[in-house]
């Protein structure tokens, strides 16, 4: 097994703190984004960063102008499995609300009627994915083109004290389009003095 980039012949270097892990751009639509940690202890192995980011640029090929974009945590998918609260607004007024609690980091993104060639941004950033207590994360997002033209701020908590070994990107109906792109990070922590 190689040594990962931040242990350079057998010392621990202080490193980037984020990692480029992995990058889809769809070339086929699809309705799910899967990344699984590689559990080998290579730049895939998610036991080794405190943090994980994801960054997307996203749009449905769902009829009508919007549909909703989620997280599942590790499979979760039934009720209660998460808690959060969001926040969205369009310029003139603002929304609050609270989330299904079989998904987290909700957020709408344009479809196939919004203004043609638009797509939804977002970031999701999980926090201390490798504690023993629950795990949060926020997810900051915006979108235009139709008539949602929103942008997201959602507090979710994943109801798990496992370590989060799975990420799926998840489109609450239709697919997300080819050319849209999803990256992973990891975020290292601070390992020399």
């Amino acid at each position: 097994m190689a040594d990962p980039s931040y242990i350079v012949d057998g010392v621990l270097t202080d490193s980037e703190a984020w990692v480029g892990i992995a990058h889809a751009s769809l070339s086929l639509p699809a309705a799910t984004v899967t990344w699984t940690s590689t559990d080998d202890g290579q730049t895939g192995d998610f036991s080794q960063y405190m943090d994980l980011v994801v960054v997307m640029y996203a749009r449905s090929d769902r009829a009508g102008t919007w549909t909703d974009s989620y997280v599942h945590v590790n499979n979760m998918t039934s009720s209660g499995d998460y808690a959060g609260q969001d926040l969205s607004g369009n310029g003139s007024s603002v929304t609050g609300s609270v989330p299904s609690t079989t998904r987290g980091g909700l957020w709408y993104l344009p479809n196939a009627g919004a203004t043609a060639n638009v797509f939804g941004c977002c970031v999701y950033h999980f926090f201390d994915i490798n504690s023993g207590k629950y795990k949060s994360f926020l997810t900051s997002a915006a979108s235009d083109g139709g008539t949602e033209n929103l942008a997201w701020m959602v507090a979710s908590t994943a109801k798990t004290q496992a370590p989060i070994t799975e990420i799926d990107l998840v489109t609450g109906s239709g697919n997300y389009i080819a050319g849209s792109t999803f990256s992973l990070f990891g975020v290292l922590p601070r390992m020399v003095a």
